[in-house]
């Protein structure tokens, strides 16, 4: 990754992660909401941030640190079609104690 990209990239993960840090623990939020976020700027440039912003969303899912979601599913990189949601990683429950 060049450096200008991966300091867009940094910056959207940093808004991704602060976005969801800053709503309901179940809450998703929208990849253009960290893309608007991230965007300095006025007007639509935030636009241009929208790949930036997905593969910054990837990145920090193959991390662990957050879900994209369809229909409140988390899916892969290989099964999306469509707009995809970012929340934070659910809680897994495991089996109760006997």
């Amino acid at each position: 990754m060049a450096e200008d990209q991966e300091e867009v990239g940094g910056i959207v993960e940093r808004a991704i992660v602060d976005l969801l840090e800053r709503r309901d623990p179940t809450s998703s939020i929208c990849p253009s909401d960290a893309a608007r976020a991230a965007y300095t700027g006025e007007g639509d440039g935030w636009r241009a941030l929208m790949e930036p912003t997905r593969q910054a969303a990837w990145r920090l899912a193959a991390a662990g640190v957050i879900e994209i979601t369809q229909g409140d599913r988390p899916v892969t990189p290989a099964e999306v079609r469509g707009p995809i949601r970012i929340r934070r990683v659910r809680q897994r429950r495991g089996p109760r104690p006997a």
